[in-house]
């Protein structure tokens, strides 16, 4: 049995010796010899990746994907994915907030169950500031009133798959990655695991821009529903329209001179008008802009080299 563990590197140095030790520790416990350590290199500004080139004299299954840039951390994942060769394939974020031997409990699952091809880790109890818990919460609950594919809240990046699951993964060909999404399209028998998750150190690099990025680009790239909305909510406004026309005119054919209708309240309906309308076009923008991305077909990601 091979094992390919995959992550990625964007600001990681910190967490690295740790993370090292602990992950070949747990790899080690389920006595797994063959094994490979995939780092993709999301165009880490810090040395990430002289430090582990360093390192594989100590740890020779280190493999380095350093790709061109900074391509974002979904595509940064399924570059790590897409080179996996393992026959189990275990993904998981190197910051430390979910250890390492959470491995240990994937197998012991995958080998008990019947047919499990995924194990995923899920938090129970979703942790950070209020705020943040409400937005995830919200995130979860508007993906799955609008999504075919329901995905289960408060999942974790840490998996456990095999190599069949991982092909068809690799498979879909999105330009809009959305792998939380993509992973639970793609089907198989995927069982949770609750998890619960550390303090990170230091600040998280997922920004709440980037949040609102991925909440985005998740309905977007899963869901036409939005576009359904737009249509009957330009029903029901048009409809609306003409009803407020028609009793505005019956009003001043009844009572005459008596009735002003006012310029202030025309240029308030002309600014609701030109604020509808510029959202839905937006939205079709977004929609429009992904189609023209996925026509494009360029690579998701370009690897600059791979050390190994």
């Amino acid at each position: 049995m091979t094992l390919s563990v995959v992550t990625t590197l964007y600001k990681s140095r910190r967490f690295l010796d740790t993370f090292l030790v602990e992950m070949v520790d747990a790899i080690r416990k389920l006595n797994i010899d063959d094994f490979e350590l995939i780092f993709v290199n999301d165009g880490s500004p810090d040395d990430s990746v002289a430090f582990l080139l360093d390192k594989r004299t100590e740890f020779p299954q280190i493999v380095v994907i350093d790709l061109s840039r900074n391509f974002g951390h979904h595509y940064a994942m399924q570059a790590g994915l897409q080179y996996a060769q393992g026959d189990y394939v275990f993904l998981i974020d190197n910051d430390l907030e979910t250890h390492p031997n959470f491995i240990i409990r994937c197998f012991e699952t995958m080998q008990n169950g019947e047919d499990v091809d995924v194990v995923y880790g899920y938090q129970e109890k979703r942790k950070g500031r209020f705020i943040e818990s409400l937005g995830g919460r919200f995130f979860y609950w508007s993906i799955n009133k609008i999504s075919e594919v329901k995905i289960p809240e408060n999942i974790l990046s840490e998996r456990l798959m095999t190599q069949q699951y991982v092909q068809s993964l690799n498979s879909l060909g999105d330009a809009n990655l959305f792998m939380g999404g993509m992973m639970y399209w793609a089907g198989y028998n995927q069982i949770g695991l609750p998890v619960a998750k550390g303090l990170r150190e230091g600040e998280s690099t997922y920004s709440t821009r980037k949040r609102l990025e991925l909440m985005i680009q998740a309905v977007t790239s899963f869901s036409g529903k939005p576009l359904e909305y737009l249509f009957y909510a330009g029903l029901l406004i048009t409809f609306g329209s003409i009803l407020s026309i028609i009793y505005l005119i019956a009003k001043k054919i009844i009572w005459g001179d008596e009735i002003q209708l006012g310029w202030t309240s025309l240029v308030s309906i002309n600014i609701l008008i030109l604020g509808i309308i510029s959202t839905f076009l937006g939205l079709m923008g977004i929609y429009l802009f992904k189609i023209f991305k996925q026509v494009q077909n360029r690579p998701n990601y370009i690897i600059k080299k791979i050390y190994k």
